[in-house]
């Protein structure tokens, strides 16, 4: 099974990729977690919210390692890459259980969304314009210290789509 974790900034088609990727390949979807969870807060999350969707990711990447799948893929929306440096811009700190977990090298390749589409505001969301760049680079530096293959992910509609199954096909080609 093929472990694979779609990350990018905010308002990049994350969600959406990983479901017509789970679609496309008639396979497992786990969902961010972190959205579900700050959209029920009536309040601004804190550091101690944070860790709470960091051990949530945690237990969903362990749930998948203890099942046996008949799945090829399982898709993430997002993982502890976009967690740990929300940890590092919001309070200059990251717990050591998050940095040991994401040494357990857990996925085995990650979609990197390019924000080429328009930020769309809703509540939850806080950084557009160039924060989006920013955040860009920060996960791209994040996945190249774990030397993990990542493939970037540009272009909108079915080309986005089509640039995700292209990079997935290569990756397992190359295997």
């Amino acid at each position: 099974m093929y472990k694979i974790a779609v990350v990018g900034p905010e308002s990049t088609g994350k969600t959406a990729l990983t479901q017509s990727l789970a679609n496309y390949y008639r396979s497992v979807r786990i969902p961010e977690y972190a959205r579900e969870y700050v959209e029920k807060l009536n309040r601004r999350y804190n550091y101690q919210d944070i860790e709470r969707i960091a051990k949530k990711q945690i237990e969903q990447e362990q749930g998948v390692e203890s099942q046996e799948n008949n799945c090829k893929f399982v898709f993430f929306d997002t993982d502890l890459i976009i967690t740990k440096v929300w940890f590092e811009y919001c309070y200059r700190k990251v717990p050591e259980y998050v940095e040991e977990r994401l040494k357990t090298g857990f996925f085995d390749l990650y979609l990197l969304c390019y924000p080429d589409l328009e930020w769309k505001p809703d509540p939850v969301r806080e950084h557009g314009g160039d924060d989006r760049i920013y955040f860009f680079y920060r996960y791209e530096n994040e996945i190249a210290k774990l030397k993990k293959p990542f493939v970037y992910i540009q272009g909108h509609g079915i080309c986005r789509l089509n640039s995700a199954i292209n990079g997935i096909e290569e990756y397992i080609n190359n295997k």
